[in-house]
């Protein structure tokens, strides 16, 4: 457990710790040596434990990839080194999600069992401490999926959600579902004449229970730039937006971000007025608006605890990480001398930002990174706090996952506090949190904190 020190005192006045505003810090945590894998393209997973989980796409002890943890002070451990057909998978792209019985789930892009002879890619489980269990190994077309690209997500019945890139009953992708002890189904699959085709990112599920992604499209026919859809665990279809052409976006590489206002946001790895993408945004029924036009490019984002969204691009031979607001507005942040290929940042219980670029380090071999980025405001601090009526209203920009619990005491000195009855509130998203203590304001002349949890 991790616990703010955030004090409040009734009469509104409250302590804010100050950031400096010197700009952003870049902290190497770890150089990819080879073998213990290189060149990771997905993103960092930070689990319950508070370190951080993720995969390199070759190298390890044999030149397959690699599962590895590795702590957010840069204490690393190698978990597995993928064997490749007929073992195990090889070559995984995605990022790991963290399933509610605390193991990690993934894909890999190739390899299988002795059963599956098409080195179509396989799903798996691994355990924080290495113990690693084979679920899935995929057969292609027409029997299953092929070629995942992309991670899991955990629904809210327990199960895993997933695309492949090819396979199906038309070879053009499919949406699959996975029971954590493996059991495997095909939901939908992909019509390339009305549904495009090929999609690479993950899914993401909706506050309706459906889930939401992209298609990257292919070919020359209607589907060609690529689609948003929307699809319920039952396999229902819709088809929410086409892709028309260059003047707007086309051919979406990644996995939509839920945003704190309902809406979905994206980007698009090509089109727009410089040819190198969009960011757009997308209502859940499929109202669609490009925001922003990159310069230099876009890729998978998140959410940050200030609610602008974080992504990363390339400048010239080096490696910048960008904010855009939900409006558009677009900031480089920081920039660094590591060649522009990575996979997505995410955000820790910390506030800070990490992530993983392909090349660089001392090997060359790809690195483990942290940003500091001073946010406007700072996440994890009380911003605000004023009286209504009888009660006291607290905001605090939160990170994605964590519970905030308020806490109260009438001496600081004692370090005894007390949860504030029915003050509780995990935010799923990250971005501000408003919270009422009611009565609070009538009551006794004191102190408050947040007692905050990963």
């Amino acid at each position: 457990m991790k616990t703010t020190e955030r004090l409040a005192i009734v009469l509104l006045l409250f302590t804010v710790q100050s950031v400096a505003a010197s700009g952003q810090t870049v902290t190497f945590l770890y150089s990819f040596s080879g073998s213990d894998g290189s060149e990771p393209l997905g993103g960092l997973t930070q689990g319950t434990d508070g370190n951080f989980y993720g995969m390199t796409t070759s190298s390890g002890e044999y030149p397959l990839g690699t599962v590895f943890r590795i702590s957010p002070s840069g204490d690393f451990t190698n978990l597995h080194s993928f064997l490749g057909y007929p073992v195990d998978g090889q070559t995984p792209y995605g990022s790991l999600v963290q399933g509610n019985d605390g193991d990690f789930y993934g894909t890999t892009l190739r390899g299988g069992v002795a059963a599956s002879y098409c080195n179509c890619g396989t799903l798996f489980r691994i355990s924080p401490s290495g113990d690693f269990t084979n679920l899935h190994s995929f057969s292609g077309y027409p029997v299953d999926g092929s070629s995942p690209y992309s991670g899991l997500v955990q629904g809210s019945d327990s199960n895993f959600y997933g695309t492949t890139g090819s396979g199906g009953l038309y070879n053009w992708g499919t949406v699959f579902r996975i029971t954590p002890s493996g059991t495997f189904t095909v939901i939908h699959s992909f019509v390339y004449a009305t549904d495009s085709a090929s999609p690479r990112a993950a899914l993401v599920q909706g506050s309706d229970g459906s889930f939401y992604g992209t298609a990257f499209g292919y070919g020359t026919g209607v589907g060609k730039y690529g689609c948003v859809f929307r699809v319920s665990p039952s396999g229902d279809f819709t088809n929410l937006h086409m892709f028309t052409g260059f003047s707007s976006g086309a051919l979406p590489l990644h996995r939509l971000v839920p945003g704190s206002d309902g809406n979905f946001y994206g980007s698009t790895s090509a089109g727009g007025a410089n040819g190198n993408g969009t960011f757009f945004r997308i209502s859940p029924s499929g109202v669609y608006t490009d925001l922003y036009s990159f310069v230099t490019g876009g890729s998978d984002l998140i959410q940050g605890s200030d609610g602008n969204f974080y992504g990363m691009t390339g400048v010239g031979e080096e490696t910048a990480i960008f904010d855009v607001s939900p409006s558009g507005s677009y900031t480089n942040l920081a920039l660094f001398n590591v060649a522009p290929k990575g996979g997505p940042v995410s955000q820790g219980i910390d506030g800070n930002f990490y992530g993983m670029t392909y090349f660089g380090g001392a090997s060359n071999y790809g690195t483990v990174y942290e940003i500091t980025i001073p946010l406007n405001p700072p996440a994890n601090q009380i911003s605000a706090i004023q009286s209504s009526a009888n009660n006291l209203v607290f905001n605090i920009p939160s990170v994605a996952g964590e519970t905030y619990q308020l806490q109260f005491t009438t001496d600081p000195t004692s370090g005894i506090w007390s949860n504030a009855p029915g003050v509780s509130v995990t935010n799923s998203i990250g971005a501000l949190l408003t919270l009422t203590n009611f009565g609070g304001a009538s009551g006794p002349q004191g102190f408050y904190r947040f007692d905050i949890t990963p």
